[in-house]
């Protein structure tokens, strides 16, 4: 509950239709408290889902520059579309080294969890996604295209040797 207003306020300045990690879009006319439960039995795996972890990327100042989702194991879709971990960040933090230092930090959650090797996907036409997945070691694999005729760029970073 502590970050009720500014997760609201992150979710504010999104301009696109969907926003990523999806796990933190708010729908309207849900509270947040229940907001919070539906997140909760969707980290926890229950129904559709699979155990997931979320978490905020704050500054010193307490303002959500970034999300990331770092999920515990791929179901078909995923391993498509979606891969182990879904990041984005405040459009107006973008282009300031955010998403890359998410993503190295999420990569540390994934050897905690074992991950081997850990998919990580950005549509076609998100050229600074593809930068910060490659700066973090991914390797590309074959595109994947969604219903819509989205192109979905894959990534694999080995973790082989990383985890503990």
């Amino acid at each position: 509950m502590k970050w009720k207003d500014e997760h609201e306020a992150y979710m504010d300045e999104w301009d696109e239709e969907g926003m990523t990690p999806s796990s933190f879009h708010l729908d309207s006319g849900i509270s947040y408290e229940n907001y919070l439960e539906e997140l909760h039995k969707r980290e926890a795996g229950h129904g559709k889902w699979l155990p997931c972890t979320n978490y905020f990327l704050v500054d010193d100042t307490e303002r959500v520059v970034g999300m990331i989702d770092i999920r515990h194991d791929l179901n078909e879709y995923l391993h498509q579309f979606g891969g182990h971990i879904g990041y984005g960040v405040r459009p107006s933090e973008r282009r300031k080294g955010y998403a890359t230092r998410m993503l190295a930090e999420a990569l540390k959650v994934t050897d905690t969890l074992r991950i081997k090797s850990v998919l990580v996907t950005c549509n076609e036409e998100n050229i600074g996604s593809a930068k910060t997945i490659q700066h973090n070691g991914g390797k590309e694999d074959v595109s994947m295209i969604e219903e819509d005729g989205t192109v979905v760029r894959r990534f694999w970073i080995d973790r082989e040797n990383k985890s503990s």
